[in-house]
């Protein structure tokens, strides 16, 4: 008996591989490397190697109109961080190609804040500066609701 653990990667390694992706970090990691900003608009669609080689490809891009100006422009360090993810120097050059593309769908609202314990309240009151409080509260707050490290403001 094996995991499906074990079995996903090689499942997806073949379907990626169809469509010129050797490794799928490329695709999975997407909005990390270009941004959430340029995520929503865009996606990579391939990555071409010249023959007998495994560096200096083209990575195509499928991107919305009004984006690919922008894109086009910080390409240099989009191909810096690609192949800074993929671990070796596999793209040399971008595509880009305009699309249709839907952007995802938006997240959740929050539910309401869960209230913070006596003990939690009381030690923060001692603190004499209100910024400093303001942050110790959001932080609090975030640990409390269990979202994950929380984005301070």
């Amino acid at each position: 008996m094996r995991s499906v653990a074990d079995l996903v990667p090689a499942v997806g390694g073949t379907a990626f591989k169809r469509f010129g992706f050797a490794q799928g970090a490329l695709v999975a990691r997407w909005a990390e490397i270009v941004g959430t900003a340029y995520a929503r608009h865009s996606r990579p669609e391939s990555l071409r190697f010249p023959i007998g080689e495994k560096s200096g490809g083209t990575l195509e891009i499928a991107i919305t109109g009004a984006l690919a100006p922008m894109l086009k422009h910080v390409a240099p360090q989009l191909i810096e961080r690609v192949n800074r993810v993929l671990g070796h120097g596999a793209v040399a050059k971008i595509r880009l190609q305009h699309a249709d593309i839907d952007p995802p769908p938006a997240a959740p609202l929050p539910g309401p804040p869960v209230p913070l314990s006596a003990e939690t309240r009381s030690t923060l009151r001692e603190i004499a500066d209100p910024q400093l409080r303001a942050t110790l509260e959001a932080l609090a707050q975030a640990m409390a609701e269990g979202r994950g490290p929380p984005v301070i403001k």
